[in-house]
């Protein structure tokens, strides 16, 4: 297994897990151990910002000495509000790395590229490590790189549908011309789908509702951590490349007038 490094941060999982909609935190806790995962967002409205870190009922469930805990700025709608969010984590709990979601439509949730980018340039700016949500627009990943963020993330698919990778050309254009890590994000509903994306050449996916929404989430969790360890050995192993036409892996003449 590779081991990637995000500013400066090295990791040998390439699985990060998203905390919404787990059944309890407990359940979460055991879903992210069981997964190796590395890093974990967490939606700041979510957090007890009156309490230290150590005290609040989700954050004291993770061990920050193994795991990098990113707030993220859902429900924010423009640039202001997810830098005001991304202010408030970093002064209620130290929290530098932020995971930018601004998605301005309740329906589709579908982020705001404008605004987006507009965030990540003002937060860069002040010092923190910018993970944006985007669209699989390669122009804008592009953009993101050049104002500083640490990770460019496309989604597979609208958030919660669990649909898989259906914005694949576009992300494969993004991973072959991207010069920080690429996390594909949102929409991947199977460990299969996790799998394509490693295969594909991304550096790591992030998964939320796939995993706490299954029936049996520690489960679900292992097995995507399997499929991304099954598509790195695979892609380790020199995959041959597709072939435009069949190609027999036996000899078809020969033998039957052989004497």
């Amino acid at each position: 297994m590779k081991s990637l490094t995000i500013a400066g941060r090295t990791f040998n999982s390439r699985l990060f897990i998203g905390t919404g909609k787990f059944g309890s935190h407990d359940i979460m806790r055991q879903a992210i151990e069981s997964s190796g995962s590395e890093l974990v967002t967490v939606a700041l409205r979510r957090v007890d910002l009156d309490k230290e870190p150590e005290n609040d009922p989700l954050i004291s469930k993770l061990d920050q000495d193994k795991i990098v805990i990113v707030p993220n700025t859902s429900g924010a709608r423009t640039a202001e509000e997810a830098v005001r969010i991304a202010r408030l984590a970093r002064a209620a709990g130290g929290f530098d790395w932020i995971k930018l979601e601004l998605t301005p439509n309740l329906h589709h949730l579908l982020p705001d590229p404008i605004e987006t980018l507009k965030a990540t340039e003002i937060l860069v700016k002040e010092g923190f490590i910018v993970m944006p949500y985007m669209n699989a627009d390669p122009v804008l990943a592009k953009r993101l790189e050049e104002a500083g963020a640490a990770v460019v993330m496309p989604l597979a698919a609208p958030i919660g549908t669990n649909l898989g990778l259906r914005n694949k050309d576009m992300i494969q254009i993004i991973i072959d011309n991207s010069q920080v890590p690429v996390v594909v994000d949102a929409g991947l509903g199977m460990p299969s789908h996790v799998a394509e994306a490693i295969e594909m050449g991304a550096d790591f996916v992030l998964i939320n509702t796939a995993i706490a929404a299954a029936a049996n989430p520690v489960k679900m969790a292992n097995a995507f951590a399997k499929a991304i360890a099954a598509a790195e050995e695979a892609m380790e192993a020199g995959p041959r490349a597709p072939q435009s036409a069949a190609s027999a892996s036996s000899p078809l003449t020969g033998f039957l007038w052989s004497k």
